[in-house]
């Protein structure tokens, strides 16, 4: 034993990064699930309640998809910007307290389903609300806000001045891509050095407004939380959106031609996920532009999200070693050329001005190849297991054969539920997980969240629909569709019943396995 432990060290000294040393284990819920009476979940009082569960039973962490502002699609892998967050997700009833807006204003949004989200709803009924919290701020908001509200502008004038505007005029051009806007528009370094209309700068100044409120609801959330030992484990998209802020403002950091088009695009090659591949249309990063300023926009990125979360899941992580290149108009992911990614060149720059980060590499995926693998093994990030891999075939994936530098779940939010994936398994998959789990099938989320908090992994992470016994219809996204995904949410009866029938069973696996 001993000398495992000192060759452990020794492999470990040899990596970037350290971190994970300790055992824990969380939940996986991305905010818009949260109950409310706004038809979708906010950074309020529910919030804080969710935190309150994980506390009483034991857990450590509380994973999240992306905080970005969504647009076509409502993936919050495919956002407006890279840094700004979701204003969905603010808490307006905090508004109502601060005489910002009446009870009156919100009616509209009280109507909206609770099981789900209304996301057509929300964009005809959420936005009208905040503009005029907005405009009520810009009349009569305290001296206080006012001041502390032109500070937030001036910290963040980096990336938030090419946002907001990019948002007005998304607002003034109907929501259409910025590479279908009229000419003079589509390029913000010309248009930056211009006076632009007194509505187009007070429609900027309203989204920057939104902003603020934002980060300064997150801020109060994560630090409830953080004072509770809860730690938020975030996500950052490999890539992000073509119609972004990003894209827009800084088109030479994109593989772009001179008309702004895509000379390829982003996605996945036929896998587990889809027969056809993923078509994520993404622009490519123009590597050599990021390494010619040793990868300053990346630090920037990392930076802003290391101040929303604890620990960050960096999705696709595979795209680092090698991305897939896809024809810019193509219909599937069948016809595609990898190429050569930044590699370990970003994470040794990463690992010098950020040595403290607690990153975790998003590695699944049936096009893992040995360079990858090497790659997560240099850097010392823990990779990513799930048990559904494990039990339909992937051995790596079982829970025998996972390594304490890593992260496991029974399925993340591309997979479908414990019991709708169970549902659906052949009788070998099932007769084989009954008898490698020794149970008899009849609870099989618990047996998964069981088995979790045993394994070697050192963090376990299930989604709340696996605790809650869901099956399909509470799945949160099923790749390559385009409709249906990100819209489930729990009721606060759901929650207070898992409350009251499981924390002292959780209480127990977290004592009992050492989490």
């Amino acid at each position: 034993m001993a000398l495992y432990f000192s060759l452990d060290k020794i492999l470990m000294s040899e990596r970037l990064f350290n971190w994970l040393t300790s055992r824990g284990a969380g939940i996986l819920l991305h905010p818009t699930s949260l109950p409310g009476p706004s038809g979708i979940g906010t950074l309020g009082q529910e919030a804080r309640q969710f935190v309150d569960f994980l506390v009483d039973t034991g857990m450590r962490y509380w994973q999240i998809c992306p905080l970005g502002p969504t647009g076509c699609g409502n993936s919050p892998y495919q956002c407006f910007s890279a840094f700004a967050g979701n204003p969905y997700l603010i808490d307006l009833t905090r508004f109502v307290t601060t005489g910002l807006l009446g009870e009156s204003d919100l009616v509209a949004l009280h109507g909206l389903p609770d099981d789900f989200v209304d996301y057509s709803a929300q964009w005809h009924s959420r936005w009208k609300v905040l503009r005029t919290a907005f405009d009520n701020f810009s009349k009569r908001g305290q001296a206080a806000d006012q001041e502390e509200f032109a500070k937030f502008r001036k910290t963040n004038r980096a990336w938030l001045g090419a946002y907001a505007l990019f948002m007005a005029l998304k607002n003034q051009f109907d929501g259409i891509s910025w590479q279908e806007w009229p000419e003079q528009f589509r390029r913000y370094r010309t248009l930056s050095k211009q006076r632009v209309s007194r509505q187009l700068a007070k429609e900027a100044l309203a989204h920057a407004f939104y902003q603020f409120e934002f980060f300064k609801q997150w801020s109060s959330l994560k630090r409830y939380a953080n004072q509770r030992q809860i730690q938020i484990f975030g996500d950052i998209p490999m890539f992000v959106a073509m119609d972004s802020a990003e894209v827009w403002a800084d088109p030479e950091l994109f593989q772009l031609d001179e008309n702004l088009k895509p000379t390829g695009i982003a996605g996945n090659p036929p896998d587990y996920f889809s027969a056809d591949g993923q078509v994520w249309g993404n622009p490519l990063y123009n590597w050599p532009r990021h390494l010619a300023d040793n990868f300053s926009w990346w630090l920037s990125r990392l930076r802003a999200s290391l101040t929303l979360y604890d620990v960050i899941r960096i999705d696709h992580f595979r795209g680092f070693d090698e991305y897939c290149n896809i024809p810019p108009n193509a219909a599937n992911a069948r016809v595609y050329e990898w190429e050569p990614g930044p590699g370990l060149k970003l994470f040794k720059i990463i690992r010098k001005c950020f040595p403290e980060a607690k990153l975790v590499a998003e590695d699944l995926g049936i096009n893992i190849t040995d360079s990858v693998r090497r790659l997560v093994a240099d850097t010392g990030l823990p990779g990513m297991k799930v048990l559904q891999f494990g039990f339909e075939g992937e051995l790596e994936y079982l829970p025998h054969n996972t390594i304490p530098v890593s992260v496991l779940y029974p399925g993340t939010h591309d997979n479908d539920t414990a019991w709708g994936w169970f549902r659906t398994q052949s009788d070998r998959v099932k007769q084989f997980l009954k008898r490698y789990l020794r149970v008899s099938g009849d609870d099989v989320s618990w047996d998964l969240i069981r088995t979790g908090y045993a394994a070697a992994s050192r963090i376990f992470v299930a989604p709340l629909q696996d605790f809650l016994n869901l099956g399909s219809e509470a799945r949160m996204n099923t790749p390559g569709t385009s409709s249906g995904n990100w819209c489930w949410r729990f009721t606060s009866s759901q929650l207070d019943d898992l409350w009251k029938n499981r924390a002292k069973e959780l209480r127990a696996y977290a004592k009992l396995y050492e989490r």
